[in-house]
């Protein structure tokens, strides 16, 4: 089974090298790796022809879903493996979702997840990262959606699903997106939590807050209120809304305490139950890294659901107005 491994790149050079490290002996001879450079105004397409993958260029920036696309369109295997150029995947990733597909041909599409190792240093990038491994791992393996950081996908079906949506998606959710479309055509996805990945990216708390409500809160709220989706997977299962509603419930006893003083206690009980809801999550963090960070870590989660809380309360409440004004 032959596959093509496409990888998106943008301005990106340094990453793309330590991805392509990996990545050129985990695919073998016998497979092609693609890396399309999205317009980059760095050395990103000579790193790719540096270690000697079949390079395409975009001539705008376009996007990971359209330049994801791009490839695919060329891609020649039976298998698309899609890995983001800021990832550096194993020695045995390309082999074993070779095995999953050859094993289950009643699959689809098969996805991994990020390590537990991330080398970016400080705080957020480390609980960024450590929080998509969690996630994912704690995931149901019949998955419900997809992730192309390290996935695959057959190319009959990529192809006659569409690909990925380059109009409303192609910046942010595509892969959810277009997993969530599969599922809709019958066909099934597995998480297999024995693909693990590293992941290169550092985080800054803007650019943590920035991806929580504009990348994945606002575009994933409007996807599920348009095809009336189940909260029941991933990151949106009841304890992640309990923990969005304790979050408000935060903010509104630090406003309210101004007045009274008793208000400080409530939100004090909410961030207790915050951690009591998430202790698999802190317990996962004191075993990696030890209690200091996963005390660290109290302030960033309540952050992230706080912006995931307030990106679906800004579509849900925008889709109200415009039906009340249609």
């Amino acid at each position: 089974m032959r596959v093509s491994v496409v990888v998106p790149a943008f301005d990106n050079a340094t990453g793309l090298a330590e991805c392509l490290r990996a990545l050129v002996p985990s695919a073998g001879p016998d497979n092609e790796i693609i890396v399309v450079d999205d317009a980059s105004t760095d050395e990103t397409s000579d790193v790719a022809a540096r270690f000697g993958t079949r390079l395409l260029r975009l001539e705008r920036n376009s996007g990971p879903g359209a330049a994801r696309n791009f490839g695919a369109r060329q891609a020649t295997g039976a298998v698309l493996l899609f890995v983001d150029s800021d990832v550096v995947v194993g020695p045995d990733t390309v082999a074993r979702v070779v095995r999953v597909l050859e094993e289950r041909p009643d699959v689809a599409a098969v996805f991994g997840s990020y390590d537990a190792a991330p080398p970016a240093p400080g705080l957020v990038s480390q609980f960024r990262n450590l929080l998509h491994h969690f996630v994912h791992q704690q995931g149901d393996p019949e998955a419900s959606t997809f992730w192309a950081g390290c996935g695959a996908i057959r190319k009959p079906v990529f192809d006659a699903t569409g690909g990925f949506d380059t109009g409303r998606f192609t910046r942010a959710i595509e892969d959810i997106e277009l997993g969530y479309r599969m599922r809709e055509a019958g066909h099934r996805i597995l998480l297999d939590r024995d693909i693990r990945v590293t992941h290169l990216k550092r985080w800054t708390l803007a650019s943590f807050l920035r991806t929580d409500v504009l990348y994945r809160a606002v575009p994933w709220s409007r996807l599920i209120l348009q095809r009336r989706l189940p909260l029941d997977h991933l990151n949106l299962k009841s304890e992640h809304r309990v923990s969005v509603a304790l979050a408000f419930l935060i903010v509104l006893a630090l406003a309210l305490s101004a007045i009274t003083q008793a208000m400080l206690a409530l939100a004090a009980l909410a961030v207790a139950l915050l951690v009591i809801v998430n202790r698999k999550l802190f317990g996962f963090f004191v075993r990696v890294r030890g209690i200091a960070f996963a005390a660290g870590t109290v302030p960033l989660l309540f952050l992230h659901y706080l912006a995931s809380g307030l990106g679906y309360l800004w579509v849900r409440t925008g889709s109200a107005f415009a039906r009340a004004n249609g």
